[in-house]
């Protein structure tokens, strides 16, 4: 969508598209100027245009496939004719992908194109490698308030290969205590055969056994014979049912409102299978040959009396140790270290965004490359959560680095992050900018992403001297030249 002439469209004739979904219901950001275009009042009329939309996302998030759905929505305004219904894709999609595709196809009388799925080769996420840990340790100090694990895990005679900025793909486990409370609950029997595991296996490595999604919550919600929580399946009561939801678990509903299921079957045809998680890698293989290294901040909560635990961030923290994680790459080519390796390269990766950035680093300390490097990172404590200190100390020291700007929020009365040091450093940040610059982000989406993002704006408009129109124009031309990259999430 990057790529697409906004002007062409009432001549386009037929517009298929497909768009993910990040944050708060936001396009991605290839989409986002598109996005922007289209939903504005410049907009023109469409009534010319058959269009398609396929979205993508993940119903664990309340903003389930929402750019699909504007886009949707926003083409029928402006007087679109869509050729196919829209469909919506959840992490587990192949199966509604494929009628979605073969619907479209029959629109352009293509029905009887038969297509054979060619049978993956190598690791992929169908067919995940089985790998060894070889190291774990906490990068936080013990009395902190956080906990992040440096996971190192071996790929020698795997065959897998990435680079500096793909994510690794993990399937976790579930808490076998929680799955333990769960299977209680319900009244099943842990060793009640399905499918050729028990049920307490199929509990540990299938399923989705603790958030509560929008659509399991509608299920449950209509097997028991609660008023209070039917009532909650109003249109007008999402943000009510969003903040009744909020840290409980499935086992909290069943065991509260004591739902009852006739089987294991019925109960399980509700859930979700169990996704694999996306960590950014956190090693340069040059740096590293046959090893993969993340970097993993650990969920861990309490609610109604009860310790909430991430499902992946926990099977690091606790429980990788007596298993062997099922892994593939997931590749990222919009992610990358500067294909030149004189230009300099700016990141902003506070907490466990500093994952891919200590990878670019040992990247191009591995392959000598002389543009100059300049991190930001920030955390809660200096003296807690400097995640990585020794190493980026080094860096500094050997010349790599060579710049380290750090904001540790709760080390003074008024906190400070990030994006108030690009401010106090606009000067030289734009003109690393104006020397070919390459600037990455790495983290939360919701909040961090958007303050850099409005602090990279500001610092451009004000440095440079611009309008907002023309420091937009600026940030939107470092996005079309691939000079401005962001994996958040």
């Amino acid at each position: 969508l990057a790529q697409v002439d906004v002007g062409s469209l009432p001549n386009l004739g037929h517009l298929v598209l497909i768009t993910s979904t990040y944050g708060a219901g936001d396009p991605p950001d290839n989409a986002q100027t598109f996005y922007n275009f289209i939903t504005s009042d410049e907009a023109p009329s469409l009534e010319s245009l058959n269009y398609a939309v396929l979205s993508l996302g993940d119903s664990n998030y309340p903003d389930f496939c929402q750019a699909g759905i504007d886009f949707d929505n926003r083409f029928k305004e402006l007087g679109a004719k869509a050729i196919v219904e829209r469909v919506d894709l959840d992490v587990d999609y192949d199966d509604d992908y494929a009628k979605w595709t073969s619907d479209l196809l029959e629109v352009f009388g293509s029905a009887s194109v038969e297509s054979e799925e060619e049978e993956e080769q190598g690791v992929t996420k169908k067919n995940p490698h089985t790998a060894e840990i070889l190291n774990l340790f906490n990068l936080n100090d013990a009395s902190s308030a956080r906990e992040t694990t440096h996971v190192e895990i071996c790929l020698k005679d795997s065959g897998v290969t990435y680079e500096a900025g793909d994510a690794l793909g993990v399937f976790p486990v579930n808490d076998p205590e929680l799955v333990d409370d769960l299977i209680e609950v319900l009244g099943f029997s842990a060793e009640m055969p399905l499918g050729g595991k028990s049920l307490r296996q199929v509990f540990l490595e299938d399923y989705e056994i603790r958030n509560i999604t929008p659509p399991v919550f509608k299920a449950f919600a209509e097997k028991s014979d609660s008023e209070e929580l039917k009532a909650f399946l109003a249109d007008d009561k999402k943000k009510e049912m969003g903040d009744f939801l909020w840290g409980l678990e499935i086992y909290d509903l069943v065991k509260d409102y004591e739902i009852k299921f006739d089987s294991p079957e019925e109960f399980l045809g509700l859930l979700k299978p169990l996704a694999p998680r996306l960590y950014s890698i956190a090693s340069s293989p040059k740096a590293h040959p046959d090893e993969v290294h993340l970097t993993v901040g650990a969920v861990s909560y309490n609610s109604k009396d009860r310790v909430r635990k991430g499902v992946c961030s926990t099977y690091f923290s606790e429980r990788t140790i007596l298993a062997k994680p099922r892994v593939f790459v997931h590749e990222n080519k919009a992610f990358r270290p500067p294909a030149n390796p004189s230009s300099p390269m700016i990141m902003v990766g506070p907490g466990t965004g500093i994952a891919p950035f200590r990878a670019f680093l040992e990247e191009r300390q591995a392959t000598g490359a002389d543009g100059d490097n300049w991190l930001f990172f920030g955390n809660p404590y200096r003296e807690l959560d400097y995640l990585y200190k020794e190493q980026l100390e080094e860096l500094q020291q050997v010349g790599c680095l060579k710049k380290l700007s750090l904001a540790f929020s709760r080390d003074q009365e008024k906190k400070l992050y990030v994006q108030h040091l690009m401010f106090d450093e606009g000067e030289e940040l734009f003109r690393w900018l104006e020397n070919d610059g390459h600037f990455y982000v790495c983290g939360d989406a919701s909040r961090m992403a958007k303050d850099v993002d409005n602090a990279l704006h500001k610092v451009i408009e004000i440095c440079g001297k611009m309008s907002e129109d023309d420091a937009a124009a600026y940030v939107a031309k470092l996005k079309a030249d691939k000079r401005y990259a962001r994996d958040v999430y």
